[in-house]
């Protein structure tokens, strides 16, 4: 008797290939068998009118505080990711002194929108080196599996402490001791090294992030030391201020390691067509035999605004910020107030660029339920507010009034030039690129792309009625196989027998995402952005079911990963 069976389910197997109808035995954690009238399940499952997936594989999260005080993994694992590759952007809390905590807790609070408060009492600092940090996460179970990086700013505190964080040159022996880390890291379990070459990775101080003018010599050292335990891939993002000279220096470093390397890849407004250039550059670097990838996103990267969050259209003007301490009902009552009303509207905000971010208000969005992702311009504030002939300020005040004050506005920022998500579309379809950049774990109070995963299947195989649209079958490849195979967990992403049993059940006709919503469970109560989906009837972890209509089942079978995996024989 199987452990699991499901039953006459449209297998969709990752692999791109047609969908076909069987059923699905698990025994052991591993799939057993697919085909027609398989032996019976000690637990059966029936997925009449349902596809079955591989589990989604996501490779660019940030859970790494989540994963130190929490066994699940959310909204992640909400939305069908059963593997997540945390450590991204070379941020995190591994190696770390316990003098220097409270550098990375700054650091991470800046960068990724987490709260000091919450990293502070939510943080077990159980570790100084990463090879503790790995024994500390595999004490614990999740609701899926999490992999791991080493990251580059905390090598960078580590060996240089001060120095480093000042960003200060790095010595052939400062940068030695990183490549000996790093690859002390790898070996141990993680699945390569990160690095932050980017001005918006800073401290809520405005301190930039260690990593972003590190020499090409000191991360060619830490190249080196991957290409010696032959292991590891690198994970970049970089702001390509002088593309050629930065990509050509990346190429380089990529080529003296022999490994692998994966690039943030964004469009960005005032070079909307850079993007093009470097993933033409990535592809060369291909066929000339230096292993390169771009990570893309399934829809516009942005920010969700709104008072209950971390920043809304009047953040900045002097008589909102006068009321931003208070409480959510106070600040909505006081904001309800005329008087203060027609001070806000009276106002402006001095910083120019966050004004830009915040008020460009034909690039501001209602958010409906389920939440359009690819909203047209007449849906823009600007657009509604012409219509109604009103100011489009005070239209936005009166919606972020609506709900008690919890109505959430939408703002694409990269991806989204052109108002549409044809770029991402060319993105998505580039033959050297990867889904992710979901960024889940990081940003809590300003976004949750975590749920995009979700939009590869609503959107572009379904909903889409603005541009072309992809077959199912390729589009569970991209979010399974093909990113299993990139960062080289080969044992999964693929529904076929032999391989690791994490699946999805989806009822793909009622599937869809919910608008997000503010809810307070860090710890000490610190808030988040999540967002929840319909559809996942079951969602499977080495064969064991831990969500069921989206709701948890209490089992929490998934585990740290320590290390690349052979594809079953």
């Amino acid at each position: 008797m199987h452990d699991l069976v499901i039953r006459h389910g449209t297998v969709i197997d990752g692999t791109g290939g047609d969908p076909i109808e069987a059923d699905v035995a698990v025994s052991n954690g591993r799939i057993a068998a697919v085909g027609k009238n398989l032996s019976a399940g000690k637990e059966e499952i029936d997925a009449r009118g349902k596809i079955v997936t591989p589990g989604f594989i996501d490779p660019h999260s940030h859970y790494d505080a989540q994963a130190t005080w929490s066994s699940r993994i959310t909204p992640s694992s909400w939305n069908g990711v059963t593997t997540t590759l945390i450590g991204n952007c070379g941020v995190g809390f591994a190696p770390c002194k316990p003098d220097q905590r409270d550098m990375l807790v700054k650091l991470m609070e800046g960068v990724e929108d987490i709260p000091e408060v919450v990293l502070t009492e939510g943080l077990p600092w159980n570790w100084q080196s990463f090879p503790e940090y790995l024994d500390a996460l595999e004490s614990r179970p999740f609701d899926l599996d999490v992999a791991t990086q080493v990251p580059h700013a905390a090598l960078r505190v580590f060996v240089m402490g001060q120095r480093g964080l000042a960003r200060e040159p790095a010595t052939q022996a400062d940068s030695d001791r990183m490549a000996q880390l790093a690859a002390e890291g790898i070996q141990a379990g993680a699945l390569g090294f990160s690095t932050s070459r980017t001005i918006n990775h800073k401290t809520k101080r405005g301190e930039l992030i260690p990593t972003l003018q590190a020499e090409e010599a000191e991360l060619t050292t830490i190249g080196n030391a991957l290409k010696t335990i032959d292991a590891g891939w690198l994970q970049v993002i970089s702001d390509f201020d002088d593309p050629e000279a930065e990509f050509a220096m990346l190429r380089r470093i990529t080529a003296a390691s022999g490994r692998k390397m994966a690039i943030t890849i964004l469009q960005r407004d005032a070079k909307p067509e850079e993007w093009r250039r470097i993933t033409a550059w990535i592809a060369e670097a291909n066929t000339a035999g230096v292993g390169m990838l771009g990570q893309v996103l399934t829809r516009a990267t942005g920010i969700l605004l709104g008072l209950e969050i971390s920043q809304n259209p009047f953040f900045g003007r002097p008589s909102y910020t006068a009321l931003a301490g208070l409480p959510l009902a106070d600040r909505v009552a006081a904001m309800r107030d005329p008087e203060t009303r027609k001070r806000i509207l009276s106002e402006t905000i001095a910083d120019r660029t966050l004004e830009r971010r915040v008020s460009q208000w034909n690039r501001i969005f209602p958010l409906s339920d389920p939440p359009n992702y690819e909203p047209s311009a007449d849906q823009s504030i600007a657009a509604i507010a012409l219509r109604q002939g009103r100011d489009p300020a005070d239209l936005a005040y009166d919606m972020l009034l609506e709900n008690d004050g919890k109505t959430i506005l939408y703002r694409p920022l990269s991806n989204y030039t052109e108002g549409n998500l044809n770029t991402v579309h060319d993105m998505l379809t580039h033959p050297a690129t990867i889904v992710g950049l979901g960024d889940g774990g990081a940003h809590v109070g300003m976004l949750c792309d975590s749920s995009a995963l979700t939009t590869m299947l609503t959107h572009w195989t379904r909903d889409r009625a603005v541009g072309p649209r992809f077959t199912l079958p390729w589009a569970i490849r991209r979010v399974t196989l093909d990113s299993a195979a990139a960062i080289g967990l080969h044992d999964r992403g693929v529904l076929k027998p032999g391989y690791k049993a994490d699946l999805n059940v989806i009822d793909y006709d009622r599937l869809a995402l919910h608008t997000p919503r503010v809810v307070y469970d860090l710890p000490s109560g610190g808030r988040r952005v999540i967002q929840t989906a319909s559809g996942y009837e079951a969602t499977i972890v080495s064969g064991v079911p831990v969500y069921r209509e989206g709701e948890a089942t209490g089992a929490l079978p998934g585990r740290l990963v320590r290390g690349a995996k052979a594809a079953p024989v």
